[in-house]
């Protein structure tokens, strides 16, 4: 009964949180859906479990954070996502993102550097049977190059510049959304038409935590 009870209360800020999202602007359906179907408290350390549906991001050990349920909402509508598409995902994290591009795509490729995060987002993810999400533990800054290229590329951690690696694993007619900046960032969506040009806009502020790794070094 306590474990029903637990769900039911979780379900019901799972709702309050979409409603939110719907007054910030979200409105592909879809998206709306995944978050709604997502269970973003099993993807929190149990001490923060209580605000797991407060829009605001939480800690999750190694100096990292679990994004802003309205970011990920944001992101993801960005992507323009559907079931054909294959995604790469540099900073797994907790792998709360990965479980909602996976609930809309294809395949989902997710690095995570940090190898105790690597490890709990690959059981966390495994757990709710996310047959289509695969997980490295590695520095993301080289992509997944065997599996390239990607319909769709998201950075979930800050570079200062989008490492040249990714551009070149992103498929013609692809997306890419990452923060970018050091200090001051923003989010950008870069677009490579069919001939291999790219174009980008910048959209809206952000704050996350930097890209470790190789992207430090440049």
């Amino acid at each position: 009964m306590e474990s029903f009870g637990k769900n039911k209360v979780y379900d019901n800020q799972k709702s309050q949180m979409v409603e939110t999202l719907k007054k910030y602007g979200i409105r592909d359906p879809e998206v709306l859906r995944v978050m709604e179907k997502v269970p973003r408290h099993e993807f929190v350390p149990d001490s923060m479990k209580e605000y797991s549906y407060d829009d605001g991001p939480l800690p999750i050990g190694e100096g990292q954070t679990i994004s802003q349920p309205y970011i990920v909402a944001y992101m993801t509508e960005k992507l323009k996502l559907d079931m054909t598409l294959k995604v790469l995902e540099i900073g797994t994290g907790s792998g709360y993102q990965a479980a909602v591009l996976g609930d809309i795509v294809k395949e989902v490729y997710t690095i995570e550097i940090h190898k105790p995060l690597c490890t709990r987002a690959q059981e966390v993810l495994k757990k709710l049977e996310y047959k289509n999400v695969f997980v490295k533990c590695d520095d993301g800054y080289l992509g997944w190059p065997d599996k390239a290229p990607f319909d769709r590329i998201i950075l979930t951690a800050a570079p200062a510049k989008i490492p040249q690696p990714l551009m070149d694993q992103l498929a013609p007619g692809g997306i890419l959304i990452a923060p970018i900046g050091v200090g001051f960032q923003d989010i950008q969506v870069w677009d490579k038409s069919k001939d291999g040009k790219l174009t980008h806009q910048s959209l809206i502020p952000v704050r996350f935590v930097p890209m470790t790794g190789k992207a430090q070094k440049e």
